[in-house]
Order: C-alpha cells, then structure tokens, then sequence
C-alpha cells in the first residue's frame, strides 16, 4: 500500500471529506507518487465511459488521461488551481492539489473536476471583466501597452538602445526601426510612443505584409460610403486619420505597393490624406514609426520602393540588436517569459535546469525573441518535472547550438539571411522541416525565402 492509499484509508475522517468533496464535482481522481491511479470516484468513471467493473487502480495516469497535468504536480509539488483540460472531446474545468505526508514530502495529488459545461463559469469572468474594467477606468491599473520598463535586457547593446529610444522619443520625428524578425520591433514602437509627448493620443499599428494589396488603400486611407464593392455604407476612416494626434506604426514597411507609397509620401510631406472615393483632402496630425527586416537600400536600387520615401522614413533610423548580440539578456527574458506562461496557464511554475541555461546561451537564435518564446512554451508543455531540460526546448531534435562566434552585425541583412538558411539546412542534413523549426518559420515561409534566395 502506498503512502497515498494509507492517508486515505487511514480514518474515517479522510474518506469522509474526499467524499463530500466528490458530491461537489463531476469527477475526482487521486495518484500516488508515481503517478499510478490510486482512486477514482464512480461520477468520474462515468465521464470516461469506463465500466463499474474495470480496475484502473495501479495504472499510469498519463495512459488513461494523456492530457492530464498531475504528473507535474507531483513533481513540483505545487497546486494547480484552475485548469482546462479536455476529456473525451469534452472540455472541462480542472483543479489539483499535491498530497504531503506529515513530513511535507509529496506522497500524491487528487485532482477534481468542477464543472463539464464551461457556461457555468461565464458569470464569473463577466464580474472578472467588469472589475478590471472598473479599475482602468479610475487608473488603478495600466492598460496593456508596452512601455520603456518592458524592454528587458541590461547588456551594453541594450543600454545603448534604450538611451536611443529615450532620446528619439522626445522628437517628433519619423523613426525607421530595423531589425531582423522577431526582435521586437513593434514592443520597441510602443514604448517610444509611450515616453513620447504623444503619449495621450492613439497608437495605431498595421501590419503590411498581412494586408492585401486590394484593401491597402482603404486600410491607411480610409474610403468613402461606396468607394468600392463591399464598402461601408457610410464610409469608413483609415489608420491614418485614426491615428490623428498620435502614433502610426508601420510594420513591414517594405512590403507597401509602390501605387500605394506615393500616397503615404504626401501624408509625410503635406500631413495632408485623401480617402478612397472622395475629393478631399483632410489634414492629420501623426507621427510614423515604420520597421522593417529588409535591407531597404538593395530594395530601392531594385526599383522596389520609392527613394523618396525611403528619405522620408528614413530621417531617425534606429537598429534593433539580434538575440544572438546580447546573450547575457537571455536569462532574465527567460524569466520573464516564464512567469506570463504559468500566470496564464494557471500551471505550477518552472525553472530552467543549469544545462537548459547552457543551451540558451549557446543557440544562435535565428528566431530572436519571438522563437525563444516558442521554445519556452513548448517547454511548459513537454516538462515532466519542476525543471526545464534541454530536450524539452527541442534540443535533441532541432539544430545543435553552435558554440562558434556567430558574427553579430551582417553588412547586408539579405544576405545574412541567405547564410541563416544555407547554415540551417546543412545542420539539418537538408531535412526542411527540420530546418524550418530550428528557425522558428513554418515549412511554406522557408520554402518562399528559399526560392527568394534562389536556394
């Protein structure tokens, strides 16, 4: 008998209150410290469709609940207190709770399932939402915008940055932010505006590689009432009149049609914008932040974006280091990434294993920041225990970390990208797929850059 089935079966007062606690839900299960079911209350029986008479005492858990969190809890010994997890095509409500001996070592979990009808809840995230509704309204909380605090990272390419957003913030002057993807372009957009006399005005964002080249004009332009086929009947303003007495952030500049570029150029010269379908012209008050990954230059000398504008956007250009510049920034946004995972999740907290650290430290993070956050939330899901092993990072089946200096500045960023790829498919024996993860790109992204590079 296990440490588990003893403290249950131990007094009458224990299986009383498990009792009780049964009638409140519609399933409880308890496991010992090897995870192997130990008891399971006959309402949760039901909800797995198991028969009164089939013994799954001794079984693993994960065998009958391949989804189930309970074995980190044991591990980590703490309490998840609010989970969702799907049951048989049935999504439902979770709480569970480490069990400890009278010497405070982990003997077991229980777990209970609280409700299957999800609808029961919504009373209570209603009352959560108006609260925190209430709380912004009366500034007692900050809404979720990123500011110059949200910049993590202590090392001397950082510092410099910082000191230069600062510095750029307190002009009102159109800003081009470089920068390879996933570097944080736009946290770094938002943070300007932010510490900007701008501050109280809207910050507005568009994206232009995930906008069709139809709808462009009437995104940043606005359109009037049956400009086109599908239009609003009375009209509909652009991100340039939304953004009127704030910030308009361009992301992915490069990818504006060059139709399009000539009319983003008058609003810069004459702050002056004309709607799809109107005769008017309508002064606004914005200042541009635009971004982009590309070498802009080798885009104008191929005729792909006006020079003009470029001049124009380019007039306070601010370059954004690669993660792979500032390793020893690696841990506390890890930290951090961490810590918003388990806030979300509800799921017990994690920490990096001294070899996980090494990992990190040593991968060259074609990625940046956002492939990093991919990584450490695969991590949250495939970790067995407290600890994050690099395996669990994808260490064992994505490219091996390099240990070689990788060089931190490319005179031309196109053709650091080249190298990224040449290097990533050749790591992976030219397996795309696996060089697509390594990269934190989907198989058909590398495909494209693969035929743009003439690979």
């Amino acid at each position: 008998m296990t440490g588990l089935e003893k403290l249950l079966a131990n007094t009458s007062d224990n299986q009383h209150l498990i009792g009780i606690l049964s009638t409140f839900c519609q399933g409880a299960i308890a496991i010992d410290r090897q995870c192997r079911i130990v008891w399971l209350n006959s309402a949760y029986r039901t909800l797995l469709g198991l028969r009164d008479d089939q013994k799954i005492e001794g079984m693993d858990i994960e065998t009958l609940l391949p989804t189930t969190r309970m074995p980190q809890v044991v591990k980590s010994g703490e309490a998840a207190l609010l989970d969702l997890m799907q049951i048989h095509g049935r999504w439902s409500v979770v709480t569970r709770f480490p069990v400890k001996d009278d010497h405070g070592e982990v003997i077991g979990a229980i777990g209970f399932v609280f409700y299957d009808q999800l609808d029961s809840l919504e009373p209570l995230f209603d009352k959560f939402a108006r609260l925190r509704s209430h709380l912004v309204s009366h500034n007692l909380i900050r809404q979720a915008r990123y500011e110059m605090a949200d910049m993590i990272g202590d090392s001397a390419v950082m510092q410099q940055l910082k000191r230069q957003a600062l510095r750029a913030a307190q002009l009102d002057t159109t800003l081009m932010l470089l920068g390879e993807t996933g570097t944080g372009k736009e946290l770094l957009a938002q943070s300007i505006h932010q510490a900007s006399p701008r501050a109280n005005g809207p910050f507005v964002g568009i994206n232009m590689a995930a906008l069709p080249e139809a709808l462009v004009e009437a995104e940043l332009f606005g359109a009037t009432a049956g400009a086109y086929t599908g239009a609003d009947r009375k009209g509909r303003q652009g991100k340039i009149q939304l953004a009127n007495g704030g910030t308009l952030f361009l992301d992915e500049v490069a990818e504006m049609p060059l139709a399009m570029q000539a009319k983003l150029l008058r609003v810069l010269q004459e702050r002056e914008v004309e709607a799809l379908g109107s005769n008017r012209l309508e002064r606004v008050d914005v200042r541009v932040i635009a971004a982009t990954a590309k070498d802009m230059r080798e885009l104008v000398a191929n005729g792909e974006f006006r020079e003009d504008l470029y001049y124009r956007l380019n007039v306070l250009p601010i370059r954004l280091p690669a993660l792979r510049e500032r390793t020893d920034d690696i841990p506390a946004l890890c930290e951090l990434i961490l810590s918003k995972l388990q806030h979300h999740s509800g799921l017990p907290a994690l920490k990096l294993s001294a070899a996980s650290c090494r990992w990190l430290q040593a991968y060259p993070w074609p990625g940046n920041v956002r492939e990093l956050h991919n990584r450490l939330e695969r991590a949250c899901v495939m970790a067995e225990g407290n600890l994050i092993e690099p395996e669990d990072l994808g260490a064992a089946d994505d490219l091996t970390p390099t240990t070689e200096p990788v060089e931190a500045v490319h005179p031309n960023p196109s053709s650091g990208d080249r190298q990224l790829l040449i290097d990533a498919l050749k790591r992976a024996g030219g397996n795309k797929s696996q060089a697509a993860r390594a990269l934190g790109i989907s198989r058909t992204a590398l495909y494209q850059r693969l035929r743009k590079h003439n690979l």
